[in-house]
């Protein structure tokens, strides 16, 4: 989820499907486009669909469930983690974005990267450097050991933070600064116009951002296990196999709860832009003597989200080289064990990226060219699996794979299984950049086309497909990202044997092999900061 964001602020279909494309691009779909596009939204309904059968089919045993104790404070704690965060992550998040956009801070906007980079660390690595950093005889002995709800709060805070910096950062950059102005002209001072003036314009941003970081934490699995707090994920995953009735229903649970925060988020999302005001980036408030609180203010999350977590990882990867004992062992410079992960991250994540995008053009192509029910209905279906926790899709794929008749039996922890879990979670990365790529296609090519008598699908292949290649291969580089860093759907449908750099780490960390924990999490970390730097980043800092 490390990318949704700005995924999910550019993957709206409804937006797209409204912005008002020319009558004469209207036309009917194709049976077979119409029989692919149901095929791919019912591919993507059926986690839900086999939750709700299954939970329905449990009879008395569902009331059972509910009655008992095993589930309620389990999803107190998940309410209440994923509330405080997010309070504490808007916060943060526009609190900084004011501090490096709008005031002189030393560094100003020169922040933006640093402050964003916390967001390449996946929650379960960034909580096994910070419980390692933490408590007596640590890099930080004077900070208590971080662990249940404070150290979740603290740990998922650090890296969830940036998905509202991000979003605040886009819309101060598109806020024109009159207003300000003539608050400044007429005494008001600094405080008094961020408050009156600017705040309530970044209303919407923080929200949507917030509502995303309630999301990422309801569904996060790896940090709360490593932070030892019970919360629904924890209870899902260890009864998976011991009690599969409470783990389906409360899959279930957790799927609704995701699915009312999603459209909460939609509902949160701020419309269309006001245009960028150069000025911007000049206005900034004075800060006086409180420059150097400032400074510290901003460095504090990079040290805690970024360089500390990296140096934890360095120590571990240097002291492995020499040493033999309790979690090192003294593989010197053999790194052997990190060619089956990150061979297994890279063949899992191509191929999922690659399948998404083929599945998701049709989709993307009739939302946007084509203005039918069914296809709105479709893209939403799409954009609606990506608010399911990862750890809901795999128990949903596994469950039905145990239990499914024949050879569909003999596909739980296969490969392809695996794949298709990937594709369905992040299937509304890949169909947002191709709805965005191809609403970037003028409709008169398309038209033109038309009048000069070419079919639709020679339309798609010699016009369309072209101009919106390097749309496609940006939805698959998310797909990519995204697949590279998660664990709990891995965990749950890879094949025995099979590895991936997520859970190489998270076994390491089990087993307590520091060394390989060190390693791999610098490997994992490096190739997402290059990715989100140029999938995420780089566009938004060239702009402004």
């Amino acid at each position: 989820m490390a990318l949704a964001a700005t995924d999910r602020a550019g993957s709206g279909q409804s937006r797209i499907g409204r912005r008002g494309r020319p009558s004469g691009s209207v036309r009917k779909s194709s049976w077979p486009l119409r029989l692919a596009i149901v095929l791919i939204a019912l591919a993507f309904a059926a986690p839900i669909i086999f939750l709700g059968l299954e939970a329905a089919g449990l009879g008395a045993s569902l009331f059972d469930i509910f009655s008992g104790d095993g589930w309620r404070q389990p999803l107190v704690n998940s309410l209440g983690l994923a509330t405080a965060v997010s309070l504490a992550s808007m916060t943060l998040g526009a609190g900084l974005a004011i501090l490096i956009s709008r005031t002189d801070v030393p560094g100003g906007l020169k922040w933006r990267l640093p402050l964003a980079l916390p967001l390449v660390i996946p929650s379960f690595v960034g909580a096994t450097a910070l419980i390692a950093a933490t408590g007596p005889g640590s890099l930080l002995p004077f900070v208590p050991r971080l662990q249940g709800f404070s150290g979740s709060l603290v740990v998922l805070t650090l890296f969830t933070y940036p998905y509202v910096l991000l979003p605040v950062l886009a819309m101060i950059s598109a806020t024109p600064t009159s207003a300000e102005e003539a608050a400044r002209m007429l005494g008001r001072g600094g405080f008094q116009t961020s408050v009156r003036i600017l705040l309530p314009q970044l209303i919407p941003s923080v929200l949507a951002g917030g509502l995303l970081v309630f999301l990422y934490t309801l569904s996060d699995f790896g940090a709360v296990a490593l932070l030892r707090f019970d919360t629904l994920t924890r209870v899902i995953y260890s009864g998976r196999l011991l009690d599969p009735a409470l783990s389906l229903t409360l899959g279930l649970l957790l799927a609704i709860l995701a699915l009312v925060v999603s459209m909460l988020m939609r509902a949160a999302q701020p419309g269309a832009h006001p245009p960028v005001s150069r000025a911007n980036v000049r206005y900034r408030y004075r800060l006086g003597r409180l420059r150097s609180v400032a400074l510290v203010a901003a460095s504090l999350p990079v040290v805690a989200g970024l360089i500390i977590p990296v140096l934890i990882f360095i120590g571990w990867m240097f002291r492995g080289t020499n040493t033999i004992g309790v979690g090192y062992s003294g593989w010197g410079d053999d790194l052997g064990f990190l060619v089956g992960p990150l061979l297994g991250s890279t063949v899992a994540s191509v191929s999922a990226a690659i399948a998404a995008v083929v599945i998701i053009v049709p989709v993307a192509f009739a939302s946007v060219r084509r203005s039918e029910r069914l296809n709105r209905l479709a893209a939403d279906v799409v954009n609606s699996v990506f608010a399911l926790p990862g750890l809901v899709v795999g128990l949903a794929l596994a469950a039905w794979a145990v239990g499914a008749p024949g050879p569909l039996g003999g596909l739980y922890q296969t490969f392809p299984l695996l794949i298709l879990g990937y594709v369905l979670h992040f299937g509304a990365q890949a169909l947002g950049s191709g709805q965005a790529a191809l609403q970037a296609v003028p409709a008169r090519f398309d038209e033109a086309a038309a009048t000069l008598g070419v079919r639709q699908r020679q339309r798609f292949w010699r016009v369309d497909l072209p101009l919106v290649t390097p749309g496609l291969l940006a939805a698959a580089g998310l797909v990519l990202l995204s697949t590279l860093k998660e664990l709990p759907l891995t965990l749950m449908l890879a094949p025995t044997g099979f590895k991936t750099l997520a859970t190489a780490i998270w076994g390491a960390a089990s087993d307590g092999f520091y060394a390989e924990v060190g390693v791999a999490s610098l490997t994992l970390i490096a190739l997402s900061g290059v990715l989100t730097w140029a999938l995420v980043l780089r566009a938004p800092m060239r702009r402004s």
